[in-house]
């Protein structure tokens, strides 16, 4: 060997065998870091045929719609329409669904969805219903959970943005909603935009939630014109109490960036709802003229109706005393949350740079001890200092909102720095922080705002998706980022993209829910009036230029498929019953020209689809859902003659 090829030897083998041991290295820190994933990815994977462990109800925003989603597979489930129109189902354009987007304004067939909230029982999640809030035209929806279907909708009057709602009473007694944007109230509406601070004001309504769901409002409280941010009611020791946040307590109406942001204080509102109850039917209250509409499925006939309401009874904070006090809080805070024990108040001052926590009971000792610090409308200021529990230092920036895990410990969102931190609510320091991507709004702990929470998960809703799915144009929908909290520290263990803009969500053991789910309607239960429960009962019948349509639909037919005597200018109503008896068979119904939707209609179950013919021909209509082996064959044909024609109605499925 030559002293060239011994130098090159030195040279390259010591090369080679730090490149082998780095390389060797890197594969162990792969093979770990690939373990380490596998491990991650095994808390949210669910097996295929498996159920999740929790339903995740998660609002749809701009949509209208709640979005059901698995935890914590994070699987979409399913969608319920119940402020839009929904052309998958025929929600909203059939007749057995129309009457519930009514409003004082008319038909209004959008709404802004932003919260979710489980009814509840003693305190905790009971798996009855889930209430939504409506935030542009104000109003509350209840959702029942056997159905996962809207049963009722109920309009606000002397409201302007429906955002501090739905939020509901320990025993879901109460539902309540208060003006995100105060407006004036009562007959003067027509007054100058800046007399803001003389003419607007803020109602903040009760309703009332009987046994059987159906819901009314019981009475409003009047207090001033600020915005109503967010709202929780008490529990345990505060049960009783519900609490708001404010912001605009410089009644601004410009450039409120500027001009609503000027106080180093704004307030959390503490309304004493149960003395404000018994006010009420002491005859305290004031009668105030108004209109507004409850919508509601009949449980008899499955159609839904409206029912207009003229008047609603109020407590003017002016006049009727001892019923609110007003917390100072820095700086425009919007989260409001409660701890399990009904305790701490936490509001999340989004220009400030710490945490403020109020105590229940320093704010009762403050109110005894009349520790006051001026007025609002005649009404108690109390001192800050007296009621104040603690702050969390140096949180964060942008601290939005706050939920707790039942085992001692809170966590709250940061909007700017797009993280969220972990504290102790016996000292209020931070123990652990994540960051998320990116900017998130609400989080959620199943059963987090309860006095039960269930602390293993928390679902984290991002309002920016950028570098998280792959692109899909200039609009991206939201991310869900899950972590596993059992631990001392917050683990990532999924995240996902969501429908729309899901504001808030609320998650409640599968347990507590699908053992109650409606598989299909029973026939024999079925009282809609146009409900043909036997292919020998249907028929075709015309009263003026209206024609009935009594139809069944099977597998894999529809009775009748032929109909003959129509006429343009006629109104048609197709009612199809279903007549199958098994869970997961649906039957749809769609027909050339329809303006509307087409109809998916469950086992057992009627619905009505309305079809006004402008042209002569032949019409096919045909099932849209894939129901069988022989779907394509499920069809049929309308005949559409002129008006006037003397063609008489015939129907059938042939000879």
């Amino acid at each position: 060997m030559n002293s060239l090829t011994k130098n090159i030897k030195r040279i390259l083998l010591p090369a080679l065998g730090l490149f082998i041991a780095v390389g060797l290295a890197g594969c162990q820190s792969s093979d770990k870091s690939s373990s380490e994933n596998k491990n991650i990815a095994d808390k949210a994977f669910v097996e295929p045929g498996e159920y999740d462990e929790y339903y995740g109800f998660l609002s749809g925003g701009y949509s209208g719609q709640l979005s059901v989603y698995g935890i914590p597979s994070g699987r979409h489930l399913y969608t319920i329409p119940v402020f839009s129109e929904s052309p998958t189902n025929g929600y909203g354009y059939s007749e057995e669904t129309k009457a519930l987007l009514n409003t004082s304004y008319g038909k209004v067939p959008w709404g802004d969805l932003h919260h979710p909230e489980l009814s509840q029982t003693d305190g905790k999640p009971d798996g009855r219903w889930v209430f939504v809030n409506e935030n542009n035209t104000p109003r509350i929806a209840r959702i029942d959970l056997k159905t996962f279907r809207t049963d009722e909708i109920i309009e606000l009057p002397n409201t302007g943005g429906n955002h501090a709602s739905p939020f509901v009473t320990s025993n879901t007694e109460y539902v309540f909603g208060h003006s995100r944007f105060a407006i004036p109230v009562g007959d003067n509406q027509d007054v100058p935009i800046d007399s803001y601070s003389e003419n607007f004001k803020g109602a903040l309504s009760f309703i009332k939630v009987q046994d059987d769901g159906a819901m009314d409002i019981d009475f409003q409280i009047l207090v001033p014109g600020y915005d109503y941010d967010l709202s929780r009611a008490g529990k345990k020791a505060s049960s009783g109490w519900a609490f708001f946040s404010t912001y605009n307590t410089e009644e601004a109406n410009t450039l409120l960036e500027i001009n609503a942001s000027k106080k180093d204080k704004d307030y959390v509102l503490a309304v004493n709802w149960k003395k404000a109850a018994e006010y009420v039917k002491q005859g305290k209250a004031e009668t105030m003229n108004v209109e507004y509409l409850r919508n509601y499925v009949d449980s008899e006939t499955g159609i839904a109706k409206s029912e207009i309401k003229k008047s609603v009874r109020v407590l003017d904070t002016k006049k009727v005393k001892g019923l609110v006090y007003y917390i100072p809080t820095p700086k425009s805070p919007h989260g409001l949350n409660v701890s399990p024990d009904g305790e701490l108040i936490v509001a999340s001052s989004k220009l400030d740079a710490n945490v403020p926590v109020h105590s229940f009971e320093k704010m009762l000792q403050a109110i005894e001890n009349e520790e006051f610090d001026g007025e609002v409308w005649g009404n108690p200021v109390l001192k800050y200092e007296s009621v104040l529990a603690g702050r969390v230092e140096n949180p964060g920036l942008g601290p939005l909102h706050t939920e707790f895990d039942g085992n001692g410990y809170a966590y709250t969102t940061n909007f700017i720095s797009s993280n969220v931190i972990k504290w102790r609510l016996d000292d209020f320091k931070v123990v652990d922080q994540v960051d998320v991507f990116y900017s998130p709004g609400h989080l959620m702990i199943p059963g987090g705002d309860s006095g039960q929470p269930w602390g293993k998960y928390m679902l984290v809703m991002n309002k920016i998706t950028k570098d998280r799915y792959l692109p899909t144009g200039p609009e991206l929908f939201h991310p869900a980022q899950l972590f596993d909290i059992s631990g001392d520290k917050m683990e990532l263990i999924n995240d996902f993209p969501t429908e729309a803009e899901p504001h808030y969500a609320q998650a409640i053991p599968a347990d507590m829910v699908k053992e109650n789910q409606v598989r299909f309607f029973k026939l024999e239960d079925n009282n809609h009036p146009y409900a043909a429960k036997s292919e020998s009962a249907t028929k075709v019948e015309r009263n003026g230029n209206e024609v009935h349509v009594s139809m069944t639909s099977i597998r894999s037919h529809f009775a009748p498929d032929n109909i003959e005597g129509v006429k343009v200018g006629d109104t048609v109503y197709f009612h199809v019953t279903n007549l199958e008896q098994s869970w997961d068979v649906p039957h749809g119904f769609g027909i050339k020209g329809a303006t509307n939707a087409q109809l998916l209609i469950m086992p057992g179950e009627t619905l009505t689809l309305t079809w006004q013919p402008t042209k002569t021909g032949i019409y096919p209509f045909y099932c849209t859902d894939f129901c069988s082996a022989l779907h394509q064959e499920m069809q049929g044909y309308v005949r559409v003659s002129p008006q006037g024609s003397d063609v008489p109605i015939s129907f059938g499925t042939g000879s």
